[in-house]
């Protein structure tokens, strides 16, 4: 063979090597079709039964992977407890004492884990465990893109930097979601994943007792199990008092009367940019569960170690 013809070897070799690569290094919807086919399922019939038994913790299971991917993207950091070189995310000033239904994914793990060991990443199903979530209590479904592998490492400093607070102004919220690459309606539509679900009455504290922005009688009934001084702070609340166990447009309808349960959710009708946003949403549930699917799945774009970055864990708690 010719040096010429050597060199056009070498250089188709090494383009089908990178496409070869390329085509494993990415996220897809088939990515278990052969490795794990009951995968999906397994996590499905598990989510199920958990909501089941707690219709609560299909927002939990939302938060959780919403809170994983604002912190080195969606790598299941969130998961990992305190170890040797880790400080756990979950000691975060946004997590700590309200990021919950870590047991679920770990059950959830280890069913999948019966079917098929060391195949299935603790981020995927996460990402899986979230759309399934808002499916079984009325939401949207989506497409759920796989192939994420999973940290050795979690970022608490990250964690309180990069997650919302229940005080954050509109311009605050807008640019922690700009920095992660998800627009205004994105932010204004996964902000909607409050339809569903609590919040502690350390949360919204300030803002049913300092506020002018809010509904006199929605004040005075939140006020009733949410005293003034510092008693009762993990004292629950629903985001919705109307169908706070339905995933509907009722958090915007809500907006418009000044009844957001949060200064982070009322300042997203405020007479602000995303006023309108807000308008079309309590008008139009299916604008709003639509946008909510697409920011749900931009969102799980977010920085996923694949290829041979990372791990698959054994247990979503801890490291191999």
């Amino acid at each position: 063979m010719s040096r010429s013809a050597v060199s056009r070897f070498n250089l188709a070799s090494m383009l089908l090597f990178l496409a070869m690569v390329s085509c494993e290094a990415h996220l897809t919807p088939k990515y278990y079709a052969n490795s794990c086919p009951q995968a999906l399922s397994t996590i499905r019939t598990a989510v199920r039964s958990a909501i089941a038994r707690e219709r609560r913790m299909a927002a939990s299971i939302i938060r959780l992977h919403f809170h994983d991917c604002f912190v080195q993207g969606c790598d299941a950091s969130l998961l990992l407890k305190d170890g040797k070189g880790i400080i756990s995310e979950q000691k975060a000033l946004q997590n700590f004492q309200s990021a919950r239904g870590y047991e679920v994914i770990d059950s959830i793990k280890a069913a999948v884990e019966e079917v098929c060991p060391g195949v299935v990443s603790c981020a995927d199903i996460l990402a899986v465990a979230a759309r399934d979530s808002s499916a079984y209590v009325g939401g949207p479904t989506w497409t759920v893109k796989l192939g994420r592998r999973d940290s050795t490492a979690a970022n608490k400093d990250l964690a309180e930097q990069n997650l919302p607070i229940a005080t954050d102004n509109l311009d605050k919220l807008i640019s922690l979601f700009d920095r992660l690459g998800l627009s205004v309606k994105d932010m204004v539509a996964l902000s909607g994943a409050h339809t569903i679900g609590q919040a502690r009455c350390v949360t919204f504290r300030g803002r049913i007792y300092g506020e002018t922005n809010i509904d006199s009688g929605f004040a005075k009934t939140r006020s009733r199990r949410c005293p003034s001084t510092a008693v009762g702070n993990n004292t629950l609340a629903p985001l919705d008092l109307v169908t706070p166990n339905s995933f509907d447009n009722n958090y915007y309808k809500n907006l418009l009367t000044n009844k957001g349960l949060l200064h982070s959710d009322q300042v997203l009708f405020n007479g602000g940019p995303t006023d309108d946003i807000v308008r079309l949403y309590s008008k139009d549930q299916a604008a709003f569960l639509s946008d909510f699917a697409d920011a749900m799945v931009k969102m799980g774009d977010i920085s996923p170690l694949i290829g041979s970055a990372g791990e698959v864990r054994k247990i979503c708690s801890a490291t191999n």
